[in-house]
């Protein structure tokens, strides 16, 4: 063989290694990770994928009161095994059997004042139930709007919007890595969600055009079993002004603040639960006071899930904590 045969050989030889490596540590990322590669893996979507149109086996979802995350919309769908349902034994968490899918996905209207603009999705997170375990991924979507890929060491994007105000908005959105992810959804050594508790779900939305309580329309589609929605509480929705500022900002801390902030939760060690089921007297709260308007002030808590200050949602809490 001559020289340059030889040179040619092993420079071939060179990328097929380099293409083995590169092939074999995206599988074992994928393989530790658990997750596709691709959102479109999991057909959760029917049609263009920008729709977002859920197929039929997905199942949408609401709360009362939602996590603030740098003022994105977002859709939640949730999807069962045929045959099996999410058990609702107490106000909280329900139990979800294996093979559950929760679906999130974040997106922002060109203009708010006209959503026929359309809008921009960045990115959907999926918690997914495997051998009693949930499995976190992040998923952030292509320019062309057609689909998203797994991400897992977080990333940062460029989002411009206009409000119902008029006012031109852009912030630097965060991806959160697996590791965040496992931080805020962390409950002892295991990962569980956090929006879906019953008490969240128990609320009336807008079915084929007519009001139903949420609870009764998952049991109807067969996703939650049959249960009465009196039976539950209701968690407030901190939006809601005809309300009283001690049940708003309770139920702000609950689905901001209360997933670290409780029994082996991120910040369990911390003394403060702000989860709704407790009291003001066994909440802390009274005694962390001080603590939490200077750190919700300048925006050191919540301390994930946004770049920027909830100034609404802070000055709500902070008003509350003034009232005490």
């Amino acid at each position: 063989m001559s020289h340059k045969h030889f040179t040619r050989a092993l420079a071939l030889l060179l990328s097929l290694v380099i293409l083995s490596n590169y092939s074999c540590n995206q599988q074992d990322e994928i393989a530790v990770n658990e997750m596709l590669p691709r959102l479109s893996d999991y057909a959760i979507f029917n049609g263009n994928a920008s729709d977002l149109v859920p197929n039929a086996d997905y199942k949408l979802y609401e709360l009362a009161s939602t996590l603030f995350t740098d003022y994105a919309e977002k859709q939640r769908l949730i999807k069962v095994p045929a045959g099996k349902t999410i058990k609702a034994v107490n106000d909280g968490l329900p139990d979800f059997p294996d093979g559950t899918v929760i679906v999130k996905t974040f997106y922002y209207f060109h203009d708010k004042r006209d959503i026929s603009k359309g809008k921009n999705i960045i990115e959907t997170r999926l918690l997914i139930k495997k051998d009693n375990h949930w499995k976190v991924g992040v998923f952030k979507w292509n320019r062309e709007q057609t689909d998203a890929i797994l991400f897992t060491s977080g990333d940062y994007q460029s989002v411009n919007w206009i409000g119902l105000d008029g006012k031109a908005n852009v912030i630097s959105y965060r991806f959160p890595s697996n590791a965040d992810c496992r931080t805020c959804h962390q409950s002892d050594d295991d990962v569980v969600p956090i929006g879906p508790k019953i008490r969240n779900l128990n609320i009336n939305v807008a079915r084929n055009g007519v009001s139903v309580n949420q609870l009764t329309h998952l049991a109807d589609e067969g996703v939650l079993n049959r249960v009465k929605p009196t039976w539950f509480s209701v968690l407030p929705d901190y939006h809601n002004t005809s309300l009283s500022v001690e049940h708003r900002a309770r139920a702000y801390l609950e689905v901001n603040c209360a997933h670290c902030h409780s029994d082996g939760g991120f910040a369990g060690n911390r003394r403060p639960r702000f989860g709704y089921e407790y009291s003001l007297q066994s909440s802390n709260i009274l005694a962390e006071k001080a603590t939490m308007v200077q750190r919700m002030g300048n925006g050191q808590m919540p301390k994930l899930g946004n770049t920027v200050l909830d100034k609404e949602g802070t000055d709500l809490v902070i008003k509350y904590l003034n009232s005490l």
